[in-house]
């Protein structure tokens, strides 16, 4: 029977990560385990980035906006899929999965541009130091936050104005968690190469502009390290790279991982899987690396629970 078109369509069905109703229970715990310590671990961040004048500076200025950009982005996806396992049901309204879509590009691509802006801010620290409260005043990093979630917001909406414009079909089941524009294109009648297209030129673009920059910052940054004459110093300008860079791996290592998955691998579960490295397990980490590897955020945060208790 061939599909009819629905331009009317008022609801997808989320298939999730698995169908068996016995791993139910256990994905549910997982998944809100997971939410809670990103959120958790984010707000901790923030509270102890505010609560300390001693880090009022620029990068943890960055660091508190990457952390609110973090809970946004699990939030987008998770909540609805314990929603859904807890009342077993599938459904999100048409309405409701393009809600989440554009708040999943909002946030994942401000998360992009943030960390290029903090890689920016620790080339100016580490090159010109003498210049840095000067470059990197108050009024330009707000500047750049803004800049970056405007941005940001125009591509989340390139992306649903690409996906409104499809007629779909009568097969409304997504083969995931939650709502992506190329899993949606895929359930329509028309033909969207074309908009498959634009999507990966977009991408390309939003994506690729912030890595060069990251790439650029870093090899200036290495090249300023490797001139100075003492061991010391070398390990000092590393340090402040450290939480950062490992940041930048973990958040492009997933991505990549996301997108050679869904390239090579036909099997849908396990591109399914793969995206939950991307879209709750980086921003659960997030913290914990800037924690760990941070002294000051140690510090900070050690105050601020002594505080509370």
């Amino acid at each position: 029977m061939e599909p009819q078109n629905r331009t009317d369509v008022s609801e997808f069905l989320l298939l999730g990560l698995s169908e068996d109703p016995e791993l139910q229970p256990l994905v549910f715990g997982l998944f809100l385990s997971m939410h809670l310590i990103t959120v958790a671990g984010n707000l901790l961040i923030i509270l102890a980035v505010s609560s300390d004048t001693r880090l009022h500076t620029p990068m943890y200025f960055f660091l508190s906006n990457l952390s609110l950009a973090d809970i946004g982005f699990i939030s987008t996806t998770v909540p609805k899929m314990l929603v859904n396992i807890q009342t077993q049901s599938k459904a999100i309204t048409y309405v409701g999965c393009l809600t989440q879509l554009s708040s999943l590009y909002l946030f994942g691509c401000l998360d992009n541009l943030i960390l290029s802006v903090m890689a920016y801010d620790r080339l100016v620290a580490i090159c010109y130091p003498l210049n840095y409260r000067v470059i990197m005043n108050p009024h330009l990093c707000c500047l750049l936050v803004l800049v970056s979630f405007f941005l940001s917001l125009f591509y989340s909406q390139l992306h649903l104005s690409l996906v409104s414009q499809i007629n779909f079909c009568t097969n409304v089941e997504i083969p995931s968690f939650f709502c992506d524009s190329l899993q949606l294109f895929n359930l329509a009648c028309s033909d969207t190469s074309t908009n498959a297209i634009l999507v990966y030129c977009i991408v390309a673009i939003f994506a690729g502009i912030p890595v060069s920059g990251i790439l650029f910052s870093y090899m200036q940054i290495f090249s300023s390290i490797l001139s100075v004459s003492s061991s010391g110093g070398k390990y000092k300008a590393f340090s402040t790279c450290g939480s950062h860079l490992s940041i930048v791996c973990l958040f492009y290592g997933t991505g990549l991982g996301v997108y050679f998955s869904s390239a090579i691998s036909s099997s849908v579960q396990k591109c399914a899987m793969t995206s939950v490295m991307y879209t709750v397990v980086s921003p659960m980490l997030n913290p914990f690396v800037y924690s760990l590897r941070n002294r000051d955020i140690k510090r900070a945060l050690h105050r601020l629970l002594i505080r509370i208790a």
